[in-house]
C-alpha cells in the first residue's frame, strides 16, 4: 500500500527528469552537476543548488537510469576577499589574489583554506542522504593540465567569445581582452594583463600588475592557467558532458551568464548546453541581510540540521518549486513545520483523509524526503512525538532524554521509532536552548514556593485542588477531564483568572506556561503534590 511508485510525472523533479530524457536522449546514464567556489563557509543558500540536483537525480534513478552526480569545487579561483568571520584577518589579507587552494587554513585543521570549507560541507551532505557525489577539485584539474586543450580552443576562438559577451554587455571590452588569465610565476597572484597571444606557438605573454613581473606561458604545458568563470562554466559542461545543471536567479536573467554560456558551448565546443532550471534565494526568519559566505553572515547546513530532522530538510525543498523563494524558520514556526511534516506523513499512511491528487502529491514529496535514493518508505508509519509536546516533556525532565523517553516508551515500536525519538529530542533541546522565545522556556521549581501571595480563598482552592489530585489522580484520563475539574473548582471558590497565574508561579516561577491540565499530568502526581 505504502510503496506507491508514481507512474505520473507531476512533481517538478519528475518533470525535469522527463525533460532531460527527452532532450538528451534515452540514455543509460546521465551526468548532473553542481559546484561552488569555497570562498568562505558554504551556507544553506548554496545547499539549495545541491538538493535541487539531488532531487532531479533521484527522479532519474527512480526511472531506472544511472546517474553521475559531479560537484565541482572551484578552489583554483582567486582569493578575493577575507570573510569577516575568519580568524587571522591580517595574515589572510596578505594572500589576496592567490588561488584559494594556496591560502592556509586559519583554523589549523586542514591543508588549506579551501579544503577547510570543502570538508565541512562534504561531511554534512551524507546526513541528508546525499552520499553518492563525485567531488572534483578544480585546482587539481588545472594544475594537471587536464583542460589545456580546451584552453587552446578558447584562445583560438577568443574573438567569437568576445562578440558573444559583447552582445549582452553595456560596456565595451578592452582591446587587449582575452578569455584567459594566469597566476604570476613570481608572486602567484592573478592581477595580470595578457600582452600577446602567439597562436602559432601557443604561448601568451603577460605582465603582473602587482609585482611587475613579465612572463610567458605555454598553453600546452602551463600549470598556472585559469579560464574566467563565464568561459570556464561552458568549457566544463562540454568536458564532462553535463546533461543537467541548475543556476541561481542571478545567472538566469535574459542575457545573463547562463545565456552566454549556452552560446559559447555551441559555437566554441560544438555541443548543446545542459537542461537548466533556475532556483531562487532562501531567507531565514530572524536573520538579517542576504546570506553571503564572503561577508561571513551565514547559516550552514549543520545549523539547520541542529533544528530539523534530515528527512524534514529534504521535505522542505521537495515541497517548493526551485524558482519559489521561501523563509526557513527558527522561531515558533518551527513547531508548525514539525506539525505540517507529521500531517504529510499521516496522509501518506492513510490516517488523514484527503482527495486522491493530494495523497499522490504527499506520497511523492514523502518519497523524495527519504534518505535512501530510491525513496523506499517504511511499511509502518514511524512514531510521531509532537515536537511541541516533546519540548514540554524534555523541560519537565530537565532535558534528560532517557527520562523523557519513558513517557513515550509504549509507542516506540522499532529502531526507526527509536531513531525518530532521539533525533527529535536532540533537536528540541537545541531549539529550546538556542532559538525558542523566552516565554516558551520553563524550569520546574525544585521545591515548594512559600512567597506567592495568596488570599484565603485562593489558599482554600489550592488545598482543594491538591486533595482532588491526591485522591482521584487516576480518574482523569484526559486533559479535558482534568481541566474541567480545575475550572469547576475555580468557579466554586469564586476566583478570577488570576489564580492561573499564581498556579504557574507555584509550578515554574512564571505567570504563563503550557496548557495547565496536560502540564500537571506530565509533571506527575508526586512532584505536583510537593509543589502545591
Amino acid at each position: 500500500m505504502v510503496q506507491d511508485n508514481q507512474k505520473n510525472s507531476f512533481h517538478w523533479a519528475d518533470i525535469t527528469a522527463d525533460k532531460i530524457i527527452r532532450e538528451k536522449g534515452d540514455k543509460e546514464s546521465y551526468t548532473v552537476a553542481s559546484g561552488i567556489t569555497p570562498s568562505g563557509v558554504v551556507h544553506f543558500g548554496n545547499f539549495r543548488e545541491v538538493i535541487t540536483v539531488d532531487l532531479v537525480a533521484r527522479a532519474l534513478m527512480q526511472k531506472g537510469k544511472k546517474v553521475r552526480f559531479i560537484y565541482s569545487w572551484d578552489d583554483y579561483d582567486t582569493f578575493r576577499k577575507v570573510p569577516m568571520n575568519m580568524p587571522k584577518q591580517d595574515e589572510l589579507k596578505e594572500l589576496l589574489f592567490q588561488p584559494i587552494v594556496d591560502v592556509f587554513d586559519p583554523f589549523g585543521e586542514y591543508s588549506s583554506y579551501a579544503e577547510h570549507n570543502e570538508k565541512v560541507f562534504e561531511k554534512d551532505l551524507p546526513r541528508v542522504g546525499i552520499d553518492y557525489v563525485e567531488f572534483i577539485y578544480q585546482n587539481k584539474k588545472y594544475r594537471a593540465k587536464t583542460y589545456n586543450d580546451e584552453i587552446i580552443k578558447v584562445m583560438d576562438n577568443k574573438d567569437i567569445i568576445a562578440d558573444i559577451l559583447q552582445e549582452f554587455k553595456t560596456s565595451q571590452l578592452d582591446e587587449d581582452w582575452a578569455p584567459l588569465s594566469t597566476y604570476c610565476e613570481k608572486c602567484n597572484r592573478d592581477r595580470i594583463s595578457i600582452t600577446n597571444y602567439d597562436k602559432k606557438n601557443k604561448t601568451i605573454s603577460y605582465k603582473c600588475e602587482l609585482c611587475g613581473f613579465e612572463g610567458v606561458e605555454n598553453l600546452e604545458t602551463s600549470t598556472r592557467l585559469k579560464l574566467p568563470w563565464r568561459v570556464d562554466w561552458p568549457m566544463r559542461w562540454a568536458f564532462e558532458n553535463v546533461d543537467f545543471e541548475p543556476g541561481g536567479r542571478d545567472h538566469s536573467s535574459a542575457g545573463g551568464s547562463r545565456d552566454t554560456a549556452s552560446i559559447i558551448i555551441k559555437k566554441v565546443f560544438n555541443k548543446e548546453p545542459p537542461v537548466y532550471i533556475p532556483y531562487d534565494n532562501i531567507g531565514i526568519k530572524g536573520f538579517n541581510g542576504k546570506i553571503s559566505s564572503s561577508k561571513g553572515n551565514v547559516i550552514t547546513l549543520k545549523e539547520i540540521l541542529d533544528v530539523y530532522e534530515p528527512e524534514m530538510v529534504r521535505w522542505i525543498f521537495a515541497s517548493y518549486k526551485p524558482n519559489a523563494s521561501f523563509d526557513l524558520a527558527f522561531d515558533l514556526d518551527v513547531l508548525k513545520n514539525y506539525e505540517d511534516f507529521d500531517r504529510l506523513e499521516r496522509i501518506v499512511y492513510g490516517l488523514e483523509n484527503v482527495n486522491e491528487d493530494k495523497r499522490k502529491n504527499a506520497m511523492r514529496i514523502y518519497q523524495l524526503s527519504q534518505l535512501n535514493p530510491l525513496g523506499e518508505i517504511p511499511e509502518v508509519m514511524p512514531f510521531q512525538p509532537s515536537f511541541r509536546h516533546l519540548c514540554n516533556i524534555l523541560q519537565i525532565n530537565d532535558f534528560d532524554i532517557e527520562k523523557a523517553k519513558l513517557y513515550y516508551q509504549a509507542q516506540i515500536k522499532n529502531q526507526r521509532d527509536e531513531r525518530r525519538f532521539n533525533e527529535r529530542a536532540e533537536r528540541a533541546i537545541f531549539w529550546i536552548q538556542n532559538h525558542a522565545p523566552e516565554d516558551f522556556k520553563f524550569i520546574i521549581n525544585k521545591e515548594k514556593r512559600n512567597d506567592v501571595e495568596l488570599s484565603d480563598n485562593e489558599k482554600n482552592f489550592i488545598d482543594a485542588l491538591k486533595l482532588e489530585l491526591q485522591n482521584n489522580w487516576d480518574l482523569y484520563q484526559t486533559d479535558k477531564d482534568l481541566q474541567n475539574k480545575i475550572s469547576s473548582l475555580v468557579n466554586e471558590f469564586g476566583l478570577s483568572v488570576d489564580i492561573y497565574k499564581k498556579l504557574y508561579l507555584l509550578l515554574i516561577n512564571r505567570e504563563v506556561g503550557p496548557k495547565l491540565a496536560g502540564f500537571i499530568k506530565n509533571i506527575g502526581k508526586e512532584r505536583i503534590l510537593n509543589l502545591l
